[in-house]
């Protein structure tokens, strides 16, 4: 069964790949047809507009680029959107699906992420023998009863 689960998973991987791969040149060629540039130029605008180079200052290792941090999904999304559309009203509906695969991927990436982590980390560790961790169920009362002695 394992071997079954891995060839799963790395099938799934493939075709992530290979779809966020071809979205990813649809959103070339569709911003070098805006812009009346070669789909070379075009991914070299987008390669220098994404890209995140390692910067050391004050003894500290960080990256910086042209689009801040928090900037960048926001403008991926944006114009992963607008490829969508474009393509969209030309009335193509396997790169519609591809685009729309990709824009949603990128939007719940992060959470995917945080839920695969923590499951992993469940099946890993697990919780110590002893009395159970209690439940933050706020329907249940827990009361201690306790005798006085007269």
């Amino acid at each position: 069964m394992p071997k079954l689960a891995i060839a799963a998973v790395l099938l799934a991987l493939v075709a992530l790949a290979s779809a966020t791969t071809y979205a990813g040149f649809l959103l070339v060629s569709t911003v070098a047809l805006y812009l009346n540039v070669s789909r070379f130029v075009a991914g070299l605008l987008l390669g220098i507009l994404f890209a995140r180079l390692p910067w050391v200052r004050d003894g500290k290792l960080r990256a910086v680029g042209l689009l801040p941090g928090k900037a960048r999904l926001p403008v991926m999304a944006s114009l992963l959107t607008f490829c969508l559309l474009h393509f969209l009203y030309r009335g193509d509906m396997v790169p519609v699906l591809f685009l729309g695969f990709a824009v949603s991927f990128l939007l719940g990436y992060r959470r995917l992420r945080q839920l695969l982590l923590a499951r992993a980390v469940s099946s890993f560790f697990q919780p110590a023998p002893g009395p159970a961790r209690p439940q933050d169920d706020k329907s249940v009362i827990d009361v201690e009863f306790r005798e006085k002695k007269d």
